[in-house]
């Protein structure tokens, strides 16, 4: 189980933000029951990350982890071994890697006694992660934005298949930010939602506001959206994903998780579901 694997209240795990994903955000989500990332090159060097994990640490006793993008070419060859050891020796218990092979990582991760979690684009890097060794992986569905694949697929495609291809626990993103997008995707086998946009519209958020205002506006059915997200067209404008099409105000990340929580348990039980547990494993 992931909440089990990260120590986390509920399945709701904060997307990985590349530059503003600081203990602002990230002890926020832990504190209210989710699982919180900082995003490694968001700090810049091991030491700022250190001190941002301190800083995290300070904001909450609740688990929270951190996430290294892999840009082969960008940085020093030490450059990520630096910031994995600041993270073991910090005792965080929980790496995220994403954007490419991060074997590398993951294996010294797993010799520390940490979990080793990746997020990809594809099916198919989600096999070579999981023969990598991977303890979990994100799947990021069409709908997410951020980095784009020509052969990337939607979440409902990606989860169904998981549950065919996939022998190690996957986690849903792309699109969800409510209470029936958490159902879907736990329902189609995914155990727990990887949430970007609906936390980049919570008051604790380190964005201008003019921006969070922008994701309140913006509906999904937005025609300057569509072919930014379906026809890869993020590099010339970054935009959020088709979750806006569920954000209605900018609330607290408190608020954020409740309402997510507290309407998915009144939905399962409209649904005639009786009892304490919820399974679809």
């Amino acid at each position: 189980m992931i909440t089990e694997m990260c120590g986390c209240m509920y399945p709701i795990i904060q997307g990985a933000f590349a530059g503003f994903g600081k203990s602002d955000i990230a002890a926020p989500v832990s504190e209210a029951g989710g699982f919180g990332i900082i995003t490694a090159h968001a700090l810049g060097n091991a030491q700022k990350l250190r001190t941002d994990i301190k800083k995290g640490k300070m904001l909450t006793d609740k688990p929270f982890g951190v996430n290294f993008t892999i840009l082969p070419g960008i940085f020093p060859e030490d450059y990520y071994d630096k910031m994995v050891e600041v993270v073991i020796d910090e005792g965080l218990e929980t790496v995220f890697t994403s954007a490419y092979k991060a074997k590398k990582i993951g294996d010294r991760v797993h010799e520390a006694g940490l979990n080793w979690i990746h997020k990809v684009a594809t099916m198919k890097h989600a096999v070579a992660a999981q023969k990598h060794g991977a303890d979990a992986v994100v799947i990021v569905g069409l709908e997410g934005t951020g980095f784009k694949n020509p052969l990337q697929n939607t979440t409902m495609i990606n989860m169904v298949m998981a549950n065919r291809l996939l022998k190690i626990p996957f986690i849903a993103a792309g699109g969800i930010g409510d209470a029936r997008g958490f159902l879907a995707a736990l329902a189609m086998g995914a155990q727990a939602v990887y949430i970007g946009t609906g936390f980049m519209a919570t008051k604790e958020c380190p964005i201008s506001e003019e921006v969070k205002q922008r994701l309140v506006e913006q509906s999904s059915f937005d025609p300057e959206l569509y072919p930014k997200l379906y026809h890869y067209q993020l590099k010339e404008s970054m935009c959020g994903s088709m979750t806006v099409g569920v954000i209605n105000k900018t609330i607290t990340v408190q608020e954020f998780i409740g309402n997510i929580i507290e309407n998915a348990e009144k939905n399962v039980r409209d649904w005639g579901f009786i009892g304490d547990i919820f399974s679809t494993y």
